[in-house]
């Protein structure tokens, strides 16, 4: 089957930005250096242009700001007279329906969304002999268009499920319902993470669809179904902790035993990972900096390291001024933030455009901290010490022993914070256990209830299409 490629390319890349008519169709100019009109392109081919989309520059800057710097967990950075367009308003809970970085995720998730459903239309009525199974390509966009829907409706709230309306909007039960299934098509469909050569590894497997499909139970509050989705994942032998937790983050450990899910990078065009994900948060300045330093580990989080007594984690996620990196690089004492993320670290090309990070999106630390909350909120506690203190005792922090639901609860949610930190979790899992207005309040910042839950919806949405509504607060 041939595809007249550049015809199609508009329709994959333009974005399928909400309209009720036809006058509002964002038209992006994309080129692609291997593609040519009239080339035989089969539907893996379209697939891997919805991997692509995970490398944009909005990764790099615009999901800092609205997963860590407007948490406990780090700071704005970089100088104080650079706001980094709306960075400084996200850091202070000052933004609103025009803030950029809401409307670059807003708009790139459904990007996204529109390349994946594309592509399941295209290997549905694919003729012709195929490299890769069409069934294999269907459950790899489905896992990423359930990814990128998870993304928003736990951002946005009620939303538009583009395949059905695009103005109105599902609530978000509905919106759930959705990914839900598109993970279970994409349980079915996939590989388990051995049976992909190595060449292959990265690619969506049926323990990542298992894995996120036990997030959103968790952010449902579907404790049964996440218990069991989760121990799916953990007794499947697919996956173990490495035991050394700084590796995780290493070109050592990319795709390592406790991946589930990365954004893949080489270094290079067409394979680079994230644009300027390691440059944007980079040391800053000194004799020997490295990057714009955004996005910088906050006192708050060092404390909450120390207090746990969690130095090995600590030392992991935080790079602090002045000291010497495992790959022997001296950080200046003179960089302008004292704390920059590790976890964004590249030892390779640590400043360069074209990243070579993987980032690491799902981990079966993860996992197992999920099956651990929901076995403890289903009133099984002592069950869910053992999941938890097998991440514990990978950073050799005793184990927990108390019984008491409360108690394990905190445990849990602490245990998250300091294993997932820098890792763009934090501000939904302060939202989604109701700790938000007090941790907020702890960091110097006011959160408003019933406003803050929800990102607004961008206002050029709203220009376009003011029957969606905007969300309250905004």
């Amino acid at each position: 089957m041939k595809f007249i490629y550049k015809t199609l390319l508009l329709s994959l890349f333009t974005g399928l930005v909400f309209s009720s008519c036809d006058d509002f169709v964002e038209e992006v100019d994309i080129v692609d250096p291997v593609a040519e009109e009239g080339e035989d392109y089969q539907p893996v081919d379209f697939v891997n242009g919805v991997y692509g989309m995970h490398t944009e520059f909005s990764y790099a800057f615009s999901y800092l700001g609205i997963t860590d710097m407007i948490s406990d967990n780090s700071d704005k950075g970089s100088s104080p007279t650079d706001s980094g367009t709306d960075k400084r308003a996200l850091d202070e809970l000052n933004f609103t329906s025009s803030s950029i970085s809401v409307t670059a995720m807003w708009t790139i998730w459904y990007k996204t969304i529109g390349r994946a459903s594309q592509t399941i239309e295209i290997a549905n009525t694919f003729e012709g002999q195929t490299a890769v199974p069409s069934a294999r390509v269907i459950g790899e966009a489905k896992f990423l268009r359930a990814l990128n829907y998870f993304w928003l409706v736990r951002s946005f709230g009620a939303i538009p499920i583009q395949e059905i309306n695009l103005v109105e909007r599902a609530p978000v039960e509905e919106v759930y319902d959705y990914i839900e299934q598109d993970l279970v098509d994409a349980i079915d469909a996939l590989p388990l993470k051995s049976d992909y050569t190595n060449t292959e590894l990265g690619r969506a497997t049926k323990g990542a669809a298992q894995g996120l499909l036990a997030k959103v139970y968790l952010y449902q509050k579907k404790w049964q179904e996440a218990a069991d989705i989760a121990n799916t994942v953990i007794t499947s032998n697919q996956y173990s902790l490495d035991p050394n937790y700084a590796n995780v983050w290493r070109v050592t450990g990319e795709n390592g035993p406790g991946s589930l899910f990365e954004i893949q990078a080489r270094g290079e065009i067409p394979q680079h990972g994230v644009q300027q994900y390691s440059q944007v948060q980079g040391a800053r300045g000194g004799d020997n900096g490295w990057g714009w330093g955004f996005n910088t580990p906050s006192q708050n989080l060092e404390d909450a390291f120390n207090a746990a007594g969690d130095n090995i984690r600590r030392d992991a996620t935080i790079i602090f001024a002045g000291e010497t990196l495992f790959d022997g690089r001296i950080v200046d004492a003179g960089v302008e933030n004292p704390r920059y993320s590790e976890k964004a670290y590249s030892s390779a090309n640590a400043g360069q455009s074209d990243g070579d990070k993987n980032i690491r999106v799902l981990r079966y630390a993860e996992v197992l901290l999920i099956r651990a909350e929901a076995l403890n909120e289903l009133g099984q506690t002592s069950a869910a010490l053992a999941p938890l203190n097998l991440v514990r005792s990978r950073v050799e922090l005793p184990a927990v022993t108390s019984t008491d639901q409360g108690t394990v609860r905190q445990a849990i949610w602490t245990e998250r914070r300091l294993e997932l930190a820098m890792e763009h979790d934090r501000w939904f899992d302060l939202v989604r256990t109701g700790q938000a207005e007090s941790a907020m309040a702890a960091d110097g910042k006011t959160f408003i209830v019933g406003k803050h839950e929800l990102f607004p919806i961008p206002n050029n949405q709203l220009v376009q299409t003011p029957e969606m509504g905007q969300n309250p607060g905004y």
